[in-house]
């Protein structure tokens, strides 16, 4: 690289980093609070709604449940696909492009679930299309993380990568939120029946307003220099390369680690904020509408937590904080379900809350520590391979396998140890890093063009 490329370089990231890295979290944030929107609003609606309208009746409630999250679960197994197809894209193209595509692919999905038929209407074809866009939404979402968190965290300074890059992290809530929130006014204003038939419907379609908001906030944003710098090398020296392949080649390591940071953290969210509610009108039959405001009242602390630990990984450092949420988070189910038993709604409120803020410990971290165990020129790839594969084997599982234990012990110890053992190998994870509190992104890639072979050529170039 000559030295009179890495100036401006320079002088680009500082411009960034000043009032641009404002605009570049909200245009990032925004985009993350709308696909995340339609992802969980299909969570919160295959607990109350899907269960019963798209499968036959059996009987057990449970039953229509456990159908309903096989079909959740769908789109975590296309996350993984999703995150190597367009992780492929993002490292070639640059984050930006594909972030667009992401959100309309994630719109139309959802906006199209809306309009499908129930089983009563065309039989087993109603299920069946409905796994059909759950694959799609799930195909789409698995690049969308990756390339949402690692915009920021392209941009931020050094000393506060972790706070900066936590707001991506913030924005799921926020989805989550007015998901929640636009399923709570449908089911409180109208009858159970009302409801079923055509009141959630409405949700899925405002899904197409709000993709029309975020992708066009999305064409304002830029590409980080360090991106640029990288994608220059990639095409200038023929002998590098990037992408899925090379990262899976070159940092088997990293992808490792980063599904071990996943593990707990993803188990955790889903029993937090879907087993939760199976648990609650299962077991006590408690209202929908009250848990919705349960639900309503932890994503709004969650959200304002979440950049406030961003600082601790920063101040603290990664690997503490992440031990942290680790630890607690294994202990919560024991207390928590006891909660949920007194039926009090203040303390449904408190369990869940707590379950969120300890899940912040490990969440808030994640962009920054994945950022920095890659280079640039396949840290896309990298970091959605190691958070979106993840997903098959802990948040979509999660849901589905302590409603099956619950059903068939009528008990939630199981689930409990579940978690305590993933939260185990989550700290087995978290000791096997190096701690990369302040770290330059430039510093991991000179350290990648060292193995490359190319630092001694970069270095004459710059004299």
């Amino acid at each position: 690289m000559s030295v009179e490329q890495r100036p401006a370089g320079n002088n680009a990231g500082s411009a960034a980093k000043g009032s641009g890295l404002k605009k570049i979290v909200a245009a990032s944030m925004v985009g993350t609070v709308v696909e995340w929107y339609e992802f969980f609003l299909y969570a919160t609606a295959a607990t109350l709604v899907f269960g019963k309208y798209f499968f036959p009746a059996t009987g057990n409630e449970l039953d229509g449940i456990i159908q309903a999250f096989i079909t959740y679960a769908v789109g975590f197994v296309a996350r993984p696909l999703g995150g190597i197809v367009f992780g492929q894209i993002g490292d070639k193209l640059g984050r930006k492009p594909t972030l667009q595509l992401t959100i309309v692919i994630v719109g139309v999905a959802t906006f199209l679930m809306g309009c499908l038929p129930g089983f009563a209407e065309i039989g087993y074809l109603a299920p069946t299309l409905l796994v059909a866009l759950r694959f799609i939404q799930g195909f789409a979402l698995g690049g969308e993380w990756g390339g949402a968190v690692l915009l920021v965290a392209e941009h931020s300074p050094n000393k506060s990568r972790g706070f900066w890059s936590s707001w991506p992290q913030a924005a799921v809530p926020v989805g989550n939120l007015l998901a929640t929130l636009v399923l709570f006014i449908m089911s409180s204003t109208l009858s159970p029946e009302a409801f079923l038939g055509w009141g959630w419907r409405v949700a899925f379609w405002l899904s197409a307003v709000i993709v029309f908001v975020g992708y066009y906030i999305r064409t304002h944003v830029t590409e980080a220099p360090i991106f640029l710098e990288a994608k220059a090398l990639v095409e200038k020296e023929q002998a590098v390369s990037y992408g899925v392949f090379e990262v899976v080649r070159k940092y088997p390591k990293g992808i490792l680690q980063a599904m071990g940071l996943r593990f707990a953290e993803n188990i955790m969210y889903y029993l937090v904020v879907s087993f939760s509610i199976v648990y609650l009108k299962s077991v006590h039959q408690y209202d929908t509408s009250s848990l919705l405001l349960a639900l309503l009242i932890a994503h709004v602390i969650h959200f304002l937590v979440i950049p406030q630990v961003g600082r601790l990984v920063d101040t603290l450092g990664r690997k503490p904080v992440y031990l942290i949420g680790a630890i607690s988070g294994a202990a919560w189910p024991f207390f928590a379900f006891p909660m949920f038993d007194t039926r009090s709604a203040v303390i449904i409120v408190a369990a869940v809350t707590i379950g969120l803020c300890l899940h912040a410990f490990m969440y808030a971290g994640q962009p920054a520590i994945m950022a920095e165990l890659f280079p640039t020129r396949m840290r896309y790839s990298g970091v959605s391979l190691g958070s979106q594969v993840t997903s098959i084997f802990a948040g979509s599982l999660a849901p589905l396998l302590a409603t099956q234990w619950l059903k068939d012990t009528g008990s939630w110890v199981p689930t409990a140890l579940y978690l305590v053992v993933a939260c185990i190998v989550t700290s087995i994870a978290v000791l096997s890093l190096r701690e990369t509190k302040g770290i330059a992104l430039e510093d991991v890639d000179k350290a990648d063009a060292a193995r490359e072979g190319l630092l001694p050529a970069a270095r004459r170039g710059a004299a």
